[in-house]
Parts: structure tokens; sequence; C-alpha cells
């Protein structure tokens, strides 16, 4: 079907109410509104307060359009979406995640304009964990061919089933019996293959099963007689066929073909990769044939200081820095991913474990999706499965996250479930869950319950406090009980729970549904397990940073540890402050707690930056070996804000103006046996490396040049890193993080405080406005987890010295930025526009 942008020319409004205004798609409408005290959402959605909305399109249907078919797909509306065309109820998803169509020919009106109506619903508060935004959020599209012949969404699937021969399965379905062309060219655009696909029609038998009319054993009265039903009038067909000299698909090479496959006047394209998947107790995870070690980030689904609307330069910026950083495997947590996150993990070469939900049938929150999963899965798994299909870096499945359900009779059968749903799918990818062991026993003994009737009355009383202008006093249940009981107790509460035997019982049975086990901060459970279940293949589903060098030497020496997702590898919206160790001068410990937004439990913050948990990550996973240095500021003290998910605070400056005399907390990282500390070519430090990849001193600050060296076990030198004090005034850069900006796409800026040579200077506080011709701003902020501003001022504070721009260039033309501090130019930058 022929795909036309329908983002373009939008309005919308609370539900019912207010002035309409104009808007693009996606739109994310949550980051525009207030954030207080009193929201019913709390810390969990950054404090920002939940409406219902409505969005309206008009569009003009000739009537040369009579005959086509016509669908409009939503990749994302949050949540409860209701669809209406010209009045009436088209279509609409419960789940706030789903993509969907509507089919629109029975609703058009052809030769004149036809209105189209959504409704989005996220006024019933609390609903989630984590930020989700609101409306339309993720980009819509229309499709349209000729009703006499065309292949329906989803109707071409490609699948590899070996790489030695290069061998895939293409399935094809139609809107009619007939023969369709395929096409598959190389990257280069290169023919490799071209051949028919015999679409036939596909029935269903009394039993259910479905079968394909092959003109001989089944005809039109057989299939009468057997009161048997075309399947929803489709018509489906299948080949395999072998690439010669095929170039496969992995995180190192990540080759793309592209399959194109004509059926009348209808065309269809998908980008496949050539990609075998195996797993299993002698080998691991493997791709075409060799083992894979999941190094791996989870993320939440907002693009940061965007909110939660999903734009395919954010998804791209977003892998590139994880893989950069050292991580090769995402976890979309808790819910499925985008369909821009998913081309730029096949693109750029990132595993992706795709996940579902974050609650089954037990309520987490007064209003989530508890109460509908449990009808809705099915449906909503088909619809997760027809968008990773095609991807060849979806290499695995995830039915939840930290649902306490697993330890019950019926969670367990649930788990087989949706298990064996998942393989008739798509029986090419493995399936897990990720559980949080020691949790499954607490809750089993009544401990932060996930109980309707608990969620229920604070669902009230939160709603009785917000009206009153008041903030509710409420008990954390679920995953944020745990999470609250963590920061209180540390990382090691969870760890040890893990160890124990009722643990063991209460998740063994769901354990053996899954074709992998996700464990959730059970990394002192490993070793015991792979002697205690033999044929159970493991999973760090969830991880802390701390972790990541033991978990690597782990898996090394164990294949059935197929890999490791820490939380969290980038910076998130909602959860505010659960990852943050923060000080006075940034999150001020009177301020309104409706200041925190974000978590703050990135190795990358909110505006991408690495900070040195990063670095650590890095040579933890051997990406390299180090050593990289790392201190935590200086000047700092009584940091009020702890939390189990932060290993350290350590940043890579030596530049801490009038800090001479005060201690100083150093860290080295490296794959090495020794460490050396040199200040000012003078040795300060000696520190041999036991257990892990990093070591620490403490020393007086003194200016000048801080320098590492890495040794070997003989005593030679493998690696050194350097930190430079930095000299005279301090000067704001605008740093773009490509040549030059283009037509339309988002252009990423950062403003960093430097000396004239160009050394981060991080103990610069400034308020930096910014002036934007030539392109829009469309978020401006900084990396604190505390920001009262939010995103979407020209105004911002800078953190630790810096700030980021994001502007969305004009079609042409020049692009000029002047950024400002007390109505006096601080710096400028112009460049022309590549359209």
């Amino acid at each position: 079907m022929n795909r036309q942008d329908f983002n373009i020319g939008w309005s919308y409004r609370h539900l019912g109410e207010g002035e309409w205004k104009e808007i693009n798609l996606p739109h994310d409408a949550m980051l525009l509104e207030a954030r207080s005290e009193k929201s019913a959402g709390i810390h969990n959605i950054g404090w920002f307060e939940g409406y219902d909305y409505e969005y309206k399109k008009s569009i003009n249907i000739p009537d040369s359009y009579k005959n086509k078919h016509i669908v409009f797909f939503f990749e994302g509306v949050y949540r409860n979406a209701e669809v209406y065309i010209n009045g009436s109820k088209a279509g609409g998803c419960l789940y706030g995640y789903t993509d969907f169509a509507v089919d629109a020919d029975a609703f058009l009106k052809y030769g004149e304009e036809n209105n189209i109506r959504v409704i989005a619903r996220n006024a019933d508060q609390p609903n989630s964990r984590w930020y989700t935004g609101s409306g339309i959020y993720r980009p819509v599209w229309m499709y349209e061919a000729d009703k006499d012949g065309y292949i329906p969404l989803g109707g071409l699937k490609i699948r590899t089933l070996s790489h030695e021969p290069a061998r895939i399965e293409v399935k094809v379905r139609t809107s009619k019996p007939g023969d369709a062309e395929l096409e598959i060219r190389d990257a280069e655009g290169n023919t490799v293959y071209n051949g028919i696909v015999s679409a036939k029609a596909v029935v269903r038998g009394t039993n259910d099963s479905e079968m394909a009319q092959d003109g001989t054993g089944i005809n039109d009265k057989s299939i009468a007689d057997a009161k048997t039903d075309i399947l929803d009038e489709a018509y489906e067909g299948a080949i395999t066929c072998d690439i010669a000299n095929a170039h496969l698909w992995n995180e190192e090479n990540p080759y793309l073909y592209k399959a194109i496959l004509h059926f009348g006047n209808d065309c269809m394209e998908e980008t496949f990769g050539v990609r075998s998947l195996s797993w299993n107790k002698k080998d691991g995870l493997t791709v075409n044939g060799k083992r894979v070690i999941l190094k791996g980030a989870c993320i939440h689904s907002d693009n940061q200081l965007l909110g939660a609307v999903t734009l395919p330069e954010a998804e791209v910026r977003r892998v590139r820095l994880l893989k950069s950083n050292g991580y090769n495997a995402i976890r979309s947590a808790h819910n499925p991913c985008s369909r821009y996150l998913l081309d730029a993990c096949d693109r750029l070469g990132m595993y992706m474990m795709d996940e579902y939900v974050d609650c089954w049938y037990i309520h987490k929150t007064g209003h989530d999706y508890a109460g509908i999963m449990p009808d809705q899965y099915e449906a909503d798994l088909k619809a997760m499965v027809d968008k990773d299909y095609n991807h060849p870096s979806v290499i695995m499945y995830s039915t939840g996250n930290e649902v306490a359900e697993t330890a019950q009779k019926r969670g367990i059968e649930l788990t087989g479930a949706m298990t064996e749903y998942l393989h008739s799918l798509d029986d090419s990818r493995p399936v897990t869950c990720g559980i949080n062991i020691f949790f499954n026993l607490l809750s089993s003994m009544g401990f932060g319950v996930y109980s309707d009737e608990k969620a229920k009355k604070e669902a009230e009383k939160a709603a009785k406090a917000a009206a009153k202008g008041k903030e509710a006093k409420r008990k954390a249940v679920g995953s944020e009980f745990y999470n609250t009981l963590a920061g209180l107790l540390g990382d090691k509460t969870m760890k040890i729970g893990a160890t124990l035997h009722a643990c063991d019982v209460k998740t063994r049975d769901a354990f053996a549904n899954m074709d992998i086990a996700g464990y959730n901060y059970g990394i002192l459970r490993y070793m015991k397990d792979l002697k205690n279940y033999p044929k159970r293949l493991i999973l760090g589903s969830e991880t802390f940073c701390r972790d990541a060098y033991s978990f690597y030497e782990i898996a090394k020496a164990n294949p059935r540890i197929i890999g490791d997702f820490v939380w969290a590898g980038m910076d998130y919206l909602g959860e505010a402050g659960i990852g943050s160790w923060e000080y006075e001068d940034y999150a001020p410990k009177d301020g309104s707690k409706a200041g925190w937004i974000a978590a703050g439990s990135g190795r990358l913050d909110l505006t991408g930056k690495p900070i040195g948990e990063a670095y650590y990550t890095r040579v933890a996973l051997e990406q390299d070996i180090g050593p990289y240095l790392a201190v935590s500021p200086v000047y700092q003290r009584g940091r009020h804000s702890p939390s189990a998910w932060k290993m350290s605070d350590a940043i890579r400056s030596w530049a801490w103006k009038n800090c001479e005399g005060l201690e100083a907390r150093i860290e080295v990282y490296a794959r090495a046996y020794r460490v050396e500390l040199l200040l000012n070519g003078k040795v300060i430090g000696n520190k041999i490396i036991n257990k892990d990849c990093v070591v620490r001193f403490k020393v007086p600050y003194e200016r000048g040049t801080l320098q590492a060296v890495a040794y070997d076990e003989k005593g030679l030198e493998i690696g050194r890193d350097c930190l430079d004090s930095a000299k005279g005034e301090a000067k704001l850069r605008l740093i773009p993080e490509e040549e030059r900006p283009s037509a339309g796409k988002l252009f990423y800026v950062r403003l960093r405080y430097t000396d004239k040579s160009g050394i981060w200077m991080p103990m610069e506080k400034h308020r930096i406005k910014l002036s934007v011709s030539g392109g829009e701003l469309v978020g401006y902020g900084n990396g604190c987890p505390y920001n009262k501003d939010g995103y979407l001022t020209d105004e911002t504070n800078t953190y630790y010295g810096e700030s980021l721009a994001i502007i969305r260039p004009d079609k042409e033309g020049t692009l000029k930025i002047i950024a400002t501090e007390n109505e006096k130019e601080a710096a400028r930058s112009e460049m022309t526009i590549i359209a």
C-alpha cells in the first residue's frame, strides 16, 4: 500500500474544552502541562498533571479514491485511543504502546472534507510508574491501494532459515488470489533474487486450524461443506530462497537487504538482514553460529528533553550513543519500542529485546493496564510481533517486568501461555520475562503486595488530595515499594535476598515456562543456579552498574549466562530522583518536590553525556581496556539523594576552581594489573586492581595535570589517560553534534563552558537564553534530574557547565543560534542548512 505522511496540520486541546492549538505530529501533550505537588501521578510521571485530549484534522478525499482501500495507521497513542471519522467511531486501541490500524473505507466521504478526531485519555492517574507522555506521540500514516488487489499492512514477512547457506523464507499476504513478483536487492541496489510467490486462500476449519487452498484438495464446495471461512478474506503464499554470497547481519556488520513485492498495481518494500539465531545450553545465544554475549542497556520510551515524542533522528542518536559507550543490546523497558528505534538498531547494529508490559493482572498503580491485559494480551503480542518480525535487530521477546504474578499458580500458567503464543507467531526468537527474584518472595509474604484494593485506595486518596491542591500521603506498592527499599538499604539487599532458597521456590516454575530465565538483580544466584538447573539459560534482565565487571567475567566462562541489561543505559523522565546523587546547589533540599523531573539513573545523562560510570562500563564490558580517569565534583559536600542505582558521581574533569587542598575522590577504570596515579609528574598513588576494573584514590586537590598509567603483570605500560585543569576565563562554546544542519531534521547543539584551549569547566553556573532563527527550538535543558524549568523554554541553567539545545532547521537558508546571559551575547553560530 502507498504510504502518505499524515502528521501535518493537526489541532489539539483538552477534551471538550479550551482553544484549539495547531500542531504537527508526533506530539506529546503532557510535556506542555504544569508540574505540581498535586499531581496524582506524583514523581512517577515527573509531577506532571494528567488530562484527556482530543486531536482533529480535516482531509479532502477526492472522488478518484472511491475505488481505493484506505487505512490510517497510528504507531502510538497514549492512551485508550478512540478514532472517529466524520463523527462515527472507526477504531481505537487500549494499550498506549501498541500500534493499530483503522480501516476508513466505510466512513469516508469522497469529493469533500473528512473530519478525523482522536481522543487520548490520560486523566485517570496514576496509571504508570514512569513518564508516559500524552496524546499522539508517535507518527500517523495514511495508506491507500486499489481495492481490486493490494498487499495489506504486514503482508510481507521475511525471516532467515539458515546462514550457511544463506536461506530465507518469505511470506506474503494479499487481498485476493494471484501471483506476486518478489525482488531482493542488496545494499548497493543490485538484484540478487527474482521470483514468484503465489497467494492462495487461507481457510479455517472447525478445529480453527489454518490451511492454504491449493486448488486440488480444497475447493469452494469443500470449503462450504466444511463450514470454513476464508481467514479475514486473506490469501497467503510463501517461498524459500537462497542468497548467493550473502552478507550476514550482526552487530559489527549490520548489512541490510531490501525485499520488493509487486501485486497488481500495489508495491511493498521491507528491509531485512540475513541473521540466524539459536539458543541452547551448550552454546548459549548464537548469532550466525557465533556466540554473542548481550552487553545491554535498559531504556524507557521517552526521548529525554523531547518528552515522549518519537522521531527518527532522536532514536538514531540514542542508539549511536549507547553503542559508542560499550553496549550492543537494548531492552525496551517496559513496553514495545517504536518502529523508528527498530530501524536505528537495524542500521547501526544493536540487538533489541522488545518487552510487552509492566503489569499483568494485578495493579501496580490504580489505573494501569492490569485490568485490561488478561483480555488483550494476545492482540497486543501479535501487534508487537508483526512490528518486530522483519527486523534482524530483534533477538528476544519479553512478556513482562517484575510481575509478582509469576509467584502464583495463575501467573505461572500465564507465563507459559504467553510463551507458547509468541512461539506460534514467531518461533525464531526466544521468550523471557524479567522477574525480580527477591521481590517475588516478599510479595508472596505480603510485603509491598500489588493489591488491587491498595492501588484503588491510593488512587482515591491521590484524587482527593489533588482536588484540594495538596500532595497525597501514600504508601508505595509493587516495584515502587521495592525500589524505595533498595534506595534505603542499598543494592546488596536485593542481590543477597535473591539467594534465599524460598526465592528459588517462588520463581522456578515460572522460569521453566520461558525459554530464557530473566533475573532482575539476581547475579549472586548465577553460579548456584547453573549447577542446580543444567538446562536453564539465564539473562540478567535488569542489573546494577557496579556488577558489570562481575557479570562479564562470569558470562565469558559460562555460555548459559547470555547477557546483562543495566538499569539504565540513558537517563529518562519520570521515576524522578530514583537514581540520583544530587547536592544542594542543583537540587535544593527545601525546593519543591515537583522540581524533580528525571530519574538520574542513566550511564548517559538526559543530554546524552557519558558520566564516569559509562567509562567504567566500557572497560568492564571490554569495549576497550582503559585507563579512564573520573573525579567526583571536588567542591561538592552533603549529597542528599542516595540511590542504589548509582555507583559513582565521578565525571571526567580536573578543572575545580578554588578547590586547592580539598579532598579529591578519583576513580581509574582499567583492564590492567596495576594503576599508577601522578599529579604534575609526581607519583601520588599506586594500586593493584583486584576482582574489578576500578581503583579509587583520595588526594588533596591541586591544579595541573592528573595522569593515570596502567600496567600489566609484567610491568609493561598498556595505556595512560590524563585530565588537565582549566586556565584563564571561561568561554561559552556552541558545539554541534553534526557538521551541518539538515532541513527538517533534529540538530543537537551542546552548550559548554571551556577555557580558551577547550578544557571543560564544570563549575561554571550560568543561565543562558537562546535565540534561534532559521529553525525551531524544540527542546532545551540540562542533564540535572531536578529542573523546575522543563524543556520547552528558551532559557535554562547550565549543569556542571553544560546544557543542550535541540533544533529543527527550516527547509533552507541559514540557521543562526545566539546565546545570551543577562542580555549580553555569550556565543553565536551560523550554519547553512543542507536542503
